[in-house]
């Protein structure tokens, strides 16, 4: 499954590179996602934490830069992670580039995302992991916004390492059907 993203990180381009390249410093930022180990440079170990209802799924697995093209603000993460019950796993491939746009950056990013096993099943809705995708992305760069924001002039400090939360599949999903109820009724009145 192909899935296109972008955000928006108010700092100019090189500072907006030198932060979304330290895994362990966004790390507190991404949804459920937790960095355990630094293997080295470009390598890191983590879990990512989903709640389904009542199931819990901890993805225990690595991630690690396969190229990085600072010249060309590009670079291909390829991560890839199993549960912790053995219910299945999920294998991805992430290339982000960064656009310059004044003293705003845009953050383009395009996943291969492959889920393998029962949690296959909960995936079989593209549309649904895809608006899934853009609210875990949108709740990923309002946290780096609002840490940013908080600055005031300073150099800007990442927030610090937090027990990470589960993402709840089931609050996401009621906001991805939500924003879809809404969207289909802009079109039915000729709003949108």
């Amino acid at each position: 499954m192909e899935i296109d993203n972008e955000f928006e990180v108010p700092v100019p381009i090189d500072e907006a590179w030198a932060i979304l390249t330290d895994i362990e410093g966004i790390a507190p930022c991404m949804p459920g996602a937790e960095v355990t180990e630094v293997v080295d440079e470009t390598s890191f170990k983590g879990k990512i934490s989903v709640r389904l209802g009542p199931v819990a799924l901890v993805f225990n697995g690595t991630a690690r830069f396969e190229e990085i093209d600072e010249a060309g603000y590009r670079a291909r993460v390829k991560a890839s992670g199993s549960d912790s019950k053995g219910r299945g796993g999920a294998a991805a491939t992430v290339d982000f580039h960064l656009e310059p746009d004044g003293n705003v950056t845009r953050v383009l990013i395009h996943t291969d995302l492959q889920l393998s096993g029962s949690v296959a099943q909960y995936g079989r809705g593209a549309g649904m992991i895809s608006a899934l995708a853009a609210q875990l992305i949108g709740q990923f760069a309002d946290c780096l916004k609002a840490t940013l924001a908080k600055r005031e002039g300073a150099e800007a400090a990442l927030p610090e390492p937090a027990p990470a939360r589960p993402i709840s599949a089931v609050a996401l999903g009621f906001r991805v059907l939500w924003d879809a109820i809404r969207g289909a009724i802009r079109r039915l009145f000729g709003r949108g």
